[in-house]
């Protein structure tokens, strides 16, 4: 099991819940034998606590690190940052540039604010929007974080089914008053959108969604909340955390042509370091002066200095083309191999942010097989890859050897009929899912 499994069993002593992110928790992977620490990491290669060294071709970093592990550019930006001091009185003249690049890259936006996480940052967007527009109510489609006006979704009228609309994300602690505050449509349903609509117009502050996520939009879906919100005078915040930058360069919005009031990105703008920025339309972006949003460690000089250096290096290398490219290619193989091994797959998401589930009974026992198997291949690897400038051919080719031999096993152990038989640990847990 390891030094790093050790460590996790003391970690569970002293964190609460064992780590910092419900993602990153191994027992959402591999429990028991997830190698849970790393030791270093470059490029999309990771030394766990052992020594032992893996190609990550999971999620890289939980989407942080989109041109991968300890970019040298990034990394130059960030140690020069240091040496001329993280944090001083005065404020960090990257602010200025950053903001100006981002509203360049956007145009119909005219202000930034800054937050270091992505969470947070949806949670100024959304204090920022009711602010503006004097209303409580919060429509939302998708995943947007920890914070109190988005849990309160899970705030039911009996006590005993609190929780039920976004399995795993409880909502102890949140305010009972918040109940109604915040309230779910699915992503392309536009019907449901519009009833929500009809129901509440008045009270809508703002409708807070990713404008893509694991499918595309159907026709006329995006452009029925732009025309409903912008009729109706309601804030349209576009969440780009996770999809932002991969598609095409800046917001996945601009590929779509669908242009927001405020939108939110995080992640991969600055490449692993913590940063996050909240963009939109001047008057919107005014009402922030009306209502106290403001915090000390927004103002260090690392975030920025690692979003200036990592959007520059996205536009330089063209890094979003490669990601569609090879994000392609990882799809298209898991097709084929698939059907080459019989086995039944389901493919999905954008190329840059790629998923496969397994359509039988038990999909998370052999999603949990495929990570076992692979891991001992010496890759980490679920049902998702997140593309990376990292992943060069070569670990491509790799990793897709892998996972002929991969599938190869695992439909041989379908048709045995006891799949779980082969597991050397529990089945990876699966309570945490995204509201679609």
């Amino acid at each position: 099991m390891g030094r790093a499994q050790d460590l996790y069993k003391k970690a569970k002593r002293l964190i609460p819940g064992g780590t910092q992110l419900l993602s990153k928790r191994p027992e959402m992977f591999l429990p028991d034998l997830w190698p849970a620490y790393y030791h270093k990491a470059k490029g999309c290669e990771i030394w766990d606590l052992d020594g032992k060294k893996y190609i990550d071709m999971s999620n890289m970093g939980v989407g942080s690190c989109i041109l991968g592990y300890a970019d040298e550019d990034v990394n130059r930006a960030v140690k020069l940052a240091i040496d001329r001091a993280n944090m001083s009185t005065l404020n960090a003249p990257e602010e200025v540039e950053l903001a100006q690049l981002l509203i360049k890259l956007h145009p119909w936006a005219r202000m930034v604010r800054y937050a270091r996480t992505g969470g947070e940052a949806v949670a100024i967007a959304v204090r920022i929007a009711r602010a503006y527009s004097g209303k409580d109510i919060v429509l939302f489609c998708g995943y947007h974080g920890w914070h109190d006006w988005y849990l309160s979704a899970n705030i039911a009228d009996n006590r005993a089914l609190d929780g039920h609309l976004l399995p795993g994300l409880e909502s102890r602690g949140v305010p009972r008053a918040l109940k109604g505050t915040a309230i779910p449509f699915n992503y392309n349903d536009t019907a449901a959108f519009l009833r929500l609509i009809k129901r509440y117009k008045h009270k809508i502050a703002a409708v807070v969604m990713e404008p893509i996520r694991s499918s595309y939009p159907k026709k006329g879906f995006l452009e029925t909340i732009r025309d409903t919100t912008q009729n109706l005078g309601i804030i349209l915040i576009f969440d780009e955390i996770t999809s932002g930058w991969r598609l095409t360069y800046g917001g996945a919005h601009l590929k779509l042509k669908i242009y927001p009031d405020i939108a939110v990105f995080a992640k991969a703008m600055s490449n692993g370091y913590p940063m996050a920025a909240i963009i939109g339309r001047t008057k919107i972006m005014h009402a922030a002066r009306s209502t106290f949003i403001s915090s000390t460690y927004w103002t260090e000089r690392i975030g920025p200095a690692a979003a200036l250096a990592t959007i520059n290096k996205l536009k330089k290398r063209r890094i979003s083309l490669y990601l569609n490219k090879i994000g392609k290619k990882v799809q298209d193989n898991w097709g084929s191999l698939a059907r080459k091994h019989n086995l039944k797959i389901a493919v999905s998401g954008t190329y840059p942010l790629s998923f496969f589930s397994f359509n039988y009974k038990n999909p998370n026992v052999l999603k949990t097989l495929f990570t076992q198997t692979m891991l001992e291949k010496g890759f980490l690897a679920t049902t998702a890859f997140y593309a990376s400038f990292a992943h060069k051919a070569k670990y491509i080719e790799k990793y897709l050897k892998a996972v002929d031999g991969t599938f190869k096993f695992i439909s041989r152990v379908i048709k045995e009929g006891k799949p779980q038989d082969y597991l050397k640990g529990k089945v990876s847990l699966s309570h945490f899912r995204r509201l679609a």
